[in-house]
């Protein structure tokens, strides 16, 4: 059993590839901009602006509050410590300072109640990260933001779709409903389309979803080479564009989207209920969560891979090395994480994906509970 059958998930939306190929317009065009706009009325925020991928999505939002004169060289961002690497790349490429917090053992987000004691004078935003598909706002990250005067900035590259039932103090204001998807919680959020994802390309594409309109213009011309006219360069910018194959694919996806998630809760319900083995520890039932991954816990990890491959089940483990172990953070190595390094070491990821069929994720969760 394949991890995530992509052949499977893509193959009704080839037809999406094939009406750019026939227009003639590859970049910058129709399918761009109603992809964006489809986006953002999604999301719920008022501007979408399509980029090369999830990293420059991140990397943008940073540049743009430099342009705008928000964040300095030096500032600080408090970052979740168990998270993707792109997330701190993205702060340090813009020479600005990561401060790592510990994630909650139980949700595997950042703890919330670790953050305020990680601020200081040169903290100037937040970044969550929906890790796994779960949300990883809470109100008292939001009211962190409020009294501290800071950014949220959130890295959805793995929630597409995720609704938030936290109350978000900016927003009571302009909605009737505590309902909110992720991507419209902060000032900005970063979005992945990465093939593999809820939401995934045929290739790398990515967004930045804002209610801010000086933010979003900033964005757009830093991504189209500092241009916001035509040969007219306001900053020094880099060429990262959504081009229009994956926005006319993404946009055949959206309207699935939902039903997509809805079929990876079903067969995450069928782990949550039939998973019991007591060197397992399985995920707290989020009914929010679009289980982009279904992580388990085990300390017996590199054994517990092996058995499920050994009887035909591929996994993956997301991710081995958390980011301050890495050669390329080498000032970090020292540092110890325990509860990240802990999820780091025992962390798998289990096939959960809206191809599967209900006996195939039946018999994932009877191979767990015959592990020994």
């Amino acid at each position: 059993m394949k991890y995530l059958d992509l052949q499977a998930i893509n193959k009704p939306y080839g037809h999406a590839a094939d009406e750019v190929l026939q227009s003639g317009w590859y970049l910058r065009g129709e399918a761009t901009r109603r992809f964006e706009e489809h986006y953002a009325e999604y999301i719920g925020t008022n501007h979408c602006i399509g980029c090369g991928n999830g990293l420059d999505a991140l990397t943008l939002i940073f540049r743009a509050y430099k342009e705008l004169g928000v964040l300095r060289d030096g500032d600080e961002v408090i970052v979740p410590a168990n998270t993707y690497i792109a997330s701190i790349l993205s702060i340090t490429e813009n020479r600005l300072i990561p401060v790592l917090v510990e994630p909650d053992i139980n949700t595997l987000q950042i703890d919330d109640t670790l953050i305020e004691q990680a601020i200081t004078e040169r903290t100037r935003a937040i970044m969550i990260v929906h890790l796994y598909g779960r949300c990883a706002y809470t109100e008292r990250i939001g009211d962190i933001c409020q009294r501290y005067g800071l950014k949220l900035i959130e890295d959805n590259a793995q929630a597409h779709g995720c609704m938030c039932d936290a109350v978000h103090p900016h927003r009571l204001a302009t909605t009737e409903s505590r309902h909110t998807r992720t991507g419209a919680l902060g000032s900005a959020a970063a979005h992945s389309f990465y093939p593999t994802k809820n939401l995934g390309a045929f290739g790398d594409a990515g967004a930045v979803t804002t209610d801010d309109d000086e933010l979003a213009t900033v964005i757009r011309a830093l991504g189209n080479y500092g241009s916001s006219r035509h040969y007219v360069f306001d900053y020094i910018g880099r060429n990262s564009r959504m081009d229009e194959v994956q926005a006319a694919i993404l946009d055949a996806k959206l309207r699935d989207l939902d039903a997509m998630n809805a079929r990876r809760k079903e067969i995450a319900a069928i782990y949550i209920n039939k998973v019991k083995h007591s060197d397992i520890i399985i995920p707290q039932c989020d009914r929010d969560s679009v289980w982009h991954i279904f992580p388990v816990l085990c300390k017996h990890r590199d054994e517990l891979r092996n058995y499920l491959l050994d009887h035909g089940i591929e996994t993956e483990i997301h991710y081995p090395i958390p980011p301050h172990k890495q050669q390329c953070y080498q000032e970090w190595n020292a540092l110890e994480l325990p509860v990240t390094e802990k999820i780091h070491q025992q962390e798998l990821s289990i096939p959960c994906h809206p191809a599967m069929t209900n006996e195939e994720a039946s018999l994932v969760a009877d191979l767990l509970n015959q592990f020994q």
